[in-house]
C-alpha cells in the first residue's frame, strides 16, 4: 500500500514537472528571435535579435479623440514621431522597442549616417514605438521609456533623448526603464529637458495610450520583429541579399534623391545628441556577435547581447531578415 502511494505521488510529481516544462517551452517560444537563413545580413542592424510580437495585445486601441498626441507627431492608425525635415525627399520608417537589444545595436551602428542624412535635409525618419518585450518578458520599461521619449518630443528633444535611452539600455531581462525616476535621471543628461511639464508628463504616463496604439498597429502590420526598418517603403533587411550596411543606406538615399532638392522644413528646433560616451560614432561598426557557441565573440564590450536560445546574431551595423518561425 505504502509502495503504491509512493508511486502515485511520484507520478503526480512527474506530471506536474512535465506541465511546468511545457509552460516554460511556450514562454521561450514567445520570446525567441526570428532570424533569416542569411544571418550575415548587414543592416541586420541589431544583431538580428528580432522579437515576436505574438504576445502583443489584440484589443483595439482607444479612439483618436481619446489619445493624447505629442507635438508634431502623427496620430491616426499608425502613430509616429517625425525627425528631420518634413519635406525631405526620402523617408526612413523605424519600428523599435527601447528594451530591444537588436534595436540598440541598429541605432549604434546606423546613427551617424542617419543623423548626417537628416541634418542635410536628405532624409526624414518616422519612429513607431512598440512594447513587444514588455509583453513577452513582463514589465513596463518599453512603455514607460516610449512615453518619456514622447514627452521629450513635446520639448523638441526627442532625438537627443531617444539616442540617450539606447546608449543606456539595460540588459533585456532587466526592466530598469520601468523605473520612472531612472528615466527622469537620464533626462538630466539632455540640456534643458527636465522641466515641471516634462516630469509631470513622464510620471502621469501622458502618452501611454499613444504608445499602446502604436504597438497595436505593429501587431497587425505583418512585420515580425524589431527593429523593422524601411526606406521609402522598402524593407532594408531584404536588400542586397540581406547584406546592407550604413554606407549602403547612404548610397540608397542619395540615389533615390537624385534631381531632388533637400528639405528645409524642420518640424522643430534640432536637438543635439548628448555626448554620453556610451554610444560609438564609428561609421564602420564592428561585429558584435551572439554569445552562443560557434559564433565569433563581441568585440565591443557593453553592447547588449542576444541571450535567447536559437538566435544567431549578425554583425552590428547590419540588418537581418525576419522570416521564419520561432524555435520550439
Amino acid at each position: 500500500m505504502s509502495q503504491k502511494n509512493h508511486e502515485g505521488k511520484k507520478s503526480a510529481r512527474e506530471r506536474l514537472q512535465e506541465q511546468r516544462e511545457k509552460e516554460k517551452a511556450r514562454a521561450r517560444r514567445g520570446r525567441q528571435a526570428i532570424v533569416a537563413g542569411a544571418v550575415v545580413a548587414v543592416l541586420a542592424v541589431a544583431g538580428g535579435i528580432a522579437v515576436w510580437a505574438s504576445s502583443s495585445s489584440g484589443k483595439p486601441a482607444a479612439n483618436d479623440n481619446e489619445v493624447a498626441v505629442p507635438k508634431q507627431a502623427s496620430g491616426g492608425d499608425r502613430p509616429a514621431v517625425p525627425v528631420g525635415s518634413a519635406d525631405a525627399p526620402s523617408t526612413l520608417t523605424v519600428w523599435e522597442d527601447f528594451r530591444c537589444p537588436a534595436c540598440q545595436q541598429f541605432e549604434t551602428g546606423f546613427r551617424p549616417v542617419i543623423h548626417e542624412l537628416e541634418d542635410s535635409g536628405r532624409l526624414k525618419s518616422e519612429y513607431h514605438l512598440v512594447t513587444i518585450i514588455d509583453g513577452n518578458a513582463g514589465g513596463q520599461g518599453s512603455r514607460n521609456a516610449a512615453n518619456a521619449a514622447l514627452c521629450a518630443q513635446d520639448a523638441g528633444k526627442f532625438r537627443a533623448y531617444h539616442d540617450l535611452l539606447y546608449s543606456h539600455q539595460p540588459p533585456e531581462p532587466q526592466d530598469k526603464f520601468g523605473d520612472k525616476k531612472y528615466l527622469l535621471q537620464l533626462a538630466g543628461k539632455v540640456k534643458g529637458l527636465v522641466t515641471p511639464a516634462f516630469t509631470k508628463c513622464v510620471n502621469d504616463g501622458t502618452y501611454d495610450r499613444f504608445v499602446k496604439k502604436s504597438n497595436d498597429a505593429f501587431a497587425t502590420s505583418g512585420y515580425r520583429g524589431t527593429p523593422t526598418v524601411l526606406l521609402n517603403g522598402k524593407d532594408l533587411s531584404k536588400e542586397k541579399g540581406g547584406q546592407f550596411g550604413p554606407a549602403d543606406l547612404k548610397k540608397m538615399v542619395l540615389d533615390a534623391n537624385k534631381a531632388k532638392q533637400p528639405g528645409n522644413k524642420q518640424p522643430g528646433k534640432k536637438s543635439a545628441t548628448p555626448h554620453t560616451g556610451a554610444s560609438p560614432q564609428d561609421k564602420h561598426p564592428g561585429t558584435p556577435q551572439d554569445k552562443h557557441p560557434g559564433t565569433p565573440q563581441d568585440k565591443h564590450p557593453g553592447t547588449p547581447q542576444d541571450k535567447h536560445p536559437g538566435r544567431s546574431a549578425a554583425p552590428q551595423g547590419e540588418l537581418t531578415g525576419r522570416s521564419g518561425a520561432p524555435a520550439s
